[in-house]
C-alpha cells in the first residue's frame, strides 16, 4: 500500500471512529469537505456534543443544511432519524421554519403523525406539506406495481370458459383454437373461448387491520398509502382499520391518503381483540376477503378471545395474513407465542417490504399458500407452535 492509499484508508477510519478513534492523526489528515463532515458526524454521535447542537435553533438549521451538502438523501434521511432519537430535536418539529428544510422522509411522517396533536398551529400547515411530499413520492413508486400485480391476479382468478362477447379475451382464446385453423378461409374457430369472467363491483374485499400502537409507526404510514392505492382499484372493495385501545375505520378517506394518515393516532395500548370482533362484523364475503392484519401482536386485551376471533375468521373462508411489520426495517419485536398461534391456525405470519408488498397481495388474491411465498422471497414466516393455538 502506498503512502497515498494509506492517507485515505486513514482518513476514512478517522470519519468513521471521530477523533477519539485517532487522537495521533496529523492536522492536515481532512481536507476542507472531510472537516466539514467530521464536523456534522461530531454534533451529532459525540455525546459531550449533544448539547451544543440542541441548544439554538441557528445551530439545528445550519447542521440541517450541512447534513444535506455532505451525504446522500438516504444517509441524510438516517441521521436525521439519529438526531430526533439521541437530541431530542423536537424542535425542529414545531417550528416551520425548520421544518421546511428537512429531508422528508417517512421516519420524519411517523414523528410528525406521533405529535401532530401537540403542533402548534403555525406548523400544522407546514408539516402536512411534507406529509403529502412523502406521501406523493411513495405513491409514485408504489402505485404502478400494486395495479399490475392485483389486477393481473384479479383477472386470472375468475376465468371463465362461457364469457359473453364483452368478456372475451380473445388473445388466449385465439391461442386455444390454433388448432382449428381453417386455411382456405383463412381463420380460426373458437371452439373454446376464454374470458375474464364477469363483471361485478368487487372481485375481491380486501380489509387492512392496522396496530397504530407506537412501535408500529412506520408501518401505519406504509399501511395507508397501499390502502389508499388499493381503494382506487374499481375491482376489489378496500377497508382500512386501525386500532389501539380503540378501534377506528378510516374507510371513507382512503380517497385521500394523507387524510388517512392525519386519522391515525400513533401510540397508546393495543387490543386486538377488539378490532378483530370489529372486522368479524364487516366481513359480507368471507370466501372472498382477504384480511391483512399489521401487529407485532402485543396483546393488551383479551388474548384468548382474540385468538378464537382469529381461528372463527379462518374457518369462515377469510384468507387472512399477519404482517409483524410493513416497513423495510425488518421483523420488530413481537410476540412469539401469539405468533406461532397465529400460524398454527394456518395464518401466515412475517415482516414484510414495501416493495414486496404488491406481490404478497397477489398471491393472496390467487390463494396461493402465502407461507410458501413468502419463503421464495426469503421472508421468514413464523412457524407454527408445538401447542397449537389456544382458545379457538
Amino acid at each position: 500500500m502506498n503512502a497515498t492509499s494509506r492517507d485515505e484508508h486513514r482518513r476514512r477510519w478517522r470519519l468513521l471512529l471521530g477523533a477519539a478513534g485517532d487522537p495521533d492523526a496529523p492536522s492536515d489528515l481532512l481536507d476542507a469537505e472531510a472537516r466539514g463532515m467530521d464536523q456534522v458526524l461530531e454534533a451529532l454521535y459525540e455525546s459531550d456534543r449533544k448539547a451544543g447542537l440542541g441548544s439554538s435553533s441557528p445551530n439545528v438549521a445550519r447542521w440541517l443544511g450541512d447534513i444535506r451538502k455532505y451525504f446522500p438523501s438516504q444517509v441524510v434521511q438516517v441521521m436525521q432519524k439519529d438526531a430526533l432519537e439521541r437530541l431530542d430535536l423536537r424542535q425542529m418539529l414545531f417550528e416551520p421554519e425548520l421544518l421546511a428544510t428537512v429531508q422528508p422522509s417517512v421516519h420524519l411522517v411517523a414523528q410528525l403523525l406521533a405529535l401532530k396533536e401537540l403542533l402548534p398551529a403555525k406548523t400544522r400547515q407546514t408539516a402536512r406539506e411534507v406529509v403529502a411530499k412523502v406521501v406523493e413520492e411513495l405513491r409514485r413508486r408504489l402505485e404502478e406495481p400494486v395495479r399490475n400485480s392485483v389486477l393481473g391476479a384479479l383477472n386470472r382468478s375468475v376465468r371463465n370458459r362461457r364469457p359473453r362477447l364483452a368478456e372475451i379475451d380473445w388473445n388466449r382464446t385465439i391461442r386455444a383454437n390454433l388448432r382449428n385453423y381453417i386455411p382456405e378461409l383463412r381463420t380460426v374457430v373458437p371452439e373454446v373461448r376464454i374470458g375474464s369472467g364477469r363483471r361485478r363491483n368487487s372481485l375481491r374485499d380486501l380489509v387492512l387491520c392496522v396496530d397504530q400502537s407506537g412501535s408500529m409507526a412506520t408501518s401505519v404510514v406504509y399501511s395507508g398509502i397501499f390502502s389508499a392505492v388499493l381503494a382506487s382499484l374499481p375491482s376489489v372493495s378496500t377497508r382500512m382499520v386501525v386500532f389501539d385501545t380503540a378501534v377506528v375505520d378510516l374507510s371513507h378517506l382512503l380517497q385521500d391518503p394523507v387524510d388517512v394518515l392525519f386519522g391515525t393516532q400513533l401510540g397508546g395500548g393495543t387490543d386486538i381483540n377488539a378490532a378483530l370482533a370489529y372486522t368479524q362484523g364487516i366481513v359480507r364475503r368471507p370466501e372472498e376477503t382477504v384480511l391483512v392484519l399489521v401487529s407485532d401482536l402485543y396483546e393488551g386485551g383479551n388474548a384468548r378471545e382474540m385468538l378464537a376471533r382469529a381461528a372463527k375468521l379462518v374457518r369462515s373462508g377469510v384468507q387472512m395474513v399477519c404482517l409483524l411489520a410493513l416497513n423495510d426495517e425488518g421483523a420488530p419485536c413481537h410476540d412469539h407465542a401469539h405468533a406461532e398461534a397465529f400460524a398454527s391456525m394456518g395464518v401466515p405470519v412475517f415482516a414484510c417490504t414495501p416493495d414486496l408488498f404488491p406481490d404478497l397481495m397477489a398471491a393472496a388474491i390467487r390463494r396461493e399458500n402465502v407461507a410458501e411465498w413468502a419463503g421464495r422471497n426469503r421472508l421468514n414466516a413464523v412457524r407454527a407452535g408445538a401447542n397449537g393455538p389456544t382458545g379457538t
